[in-house]
């Protein structure tokens, strides 16, 4: 079964609550805690992970926390959920056909690919705007 791990998950609806925020400002990190259900120590690390992949800013002080690093429509799920998950192909050989000596002639890695193509262009394609309620 292909999934999104817990980081991928969590990281996203965290995304998406800054997403809600990003015209009054930065949100502190133990509101989305709060309001996610995530353990701040998680959060923290999720949010690090997407800080350094610039898709967040913290900012510090008595007015600070955490915001987007753009606009909420120049953000994709993609990127987010690459950004924690690492690549999104659904199997090895996909995102490195150096990996198995029969990647050019195995009979089922176009269909790895074309699922990989469509996990991609569906992510690609879904703003944190959209995402929005």
């Amino acid at each position: 079964m292909i999934r999104i791990s817990t980081r991928g998950r969590y990281g996203l609806r965290a995304m998406v609550q800054l997403a809600e925020a990003f015209e009054t400002g930065p949100v502190l990190m133990r509101t989305i805690a709060a309001e996610q259900d995530i353990s701040l120590k998680y959060l923290h690390a999720v949010l690090t992970t997407l800080k350094g992949a610039g898709l967040v800013r913290s900012v510090r002080g008595a007015h600070g926390g955490y915001s987007l690093a753009r606009p909420p429509s120049k953000i994709t799920a993609k990127e987010v959920v690459q950004a924690l998950e690492g690549s999104l192909a659904p199997v090895a050989c996909v995102a490195d056909g150096g990996l198995c000596e029969r990647a050019e002639s195995c009979a089922v890695r176009n269909l790895w690919r074309d699922l990989g193509n469509a996990i991609d262009s569906t992510l690609s394609g879904v703003t944190l705007a959209d995402l929005m309620p």
